[in-house]
């Protein structure tokens, strides 16, 4: 059995290997929408407070279509999603957050989100 060691792996052409057959999130974020504060973050730009209990986040880079899935971390009174009007781009998503069972929207402190897709 063999070890590979290596502090740094680049492509042939000296940029960042690409590794096949590999799903890793391709942006995910955890901030407050309450004061606006991204607190951590990967490929997430900056994220908008667009009114009460709707929100964007803007990747730093493009994915490669709008068809890339998403998640969200939930609490127990409210319902996160992207509806109808906030439709998600290559470039940022657009969520709401509500009451349950209600049509309530509104803003929460904690926030997570994980984005699979391809990079474009």
């Amino acid at each position: 059995m063999s070890t590979l060691k290596a502090d740094t792996i680049q492509s042939t052409g000296g940029g960042a290997a690409t590794l096949t057959k590999q799903h890793a999130a391709k942006a995910w974020a955890l901030f407050d929408q309450v004061s606006v504060a991204l607190d951590s973050s990967f490929n997430i730009a900056s994220t908008v407070d667009d009114a009460a209990g709707q929100w964007r986040l803007n990747f730093s880079n493009a994915l490669s279509d709008a068809s890339y899935s998403w998640n969200t971390g939930e609490q127990d009174y409210r319902c996160l999603g992207v509806s109808t009007g906030l439709i998600p781009t290559t470039t940022q998503i657009k969520f709401y957050s509500r009451v349950i069972n209600t049509s309530t929207l509104t803003d929460v402190n904690y926030n997570n989100v994980s984005v699979n897709g391809d990079l474009a």
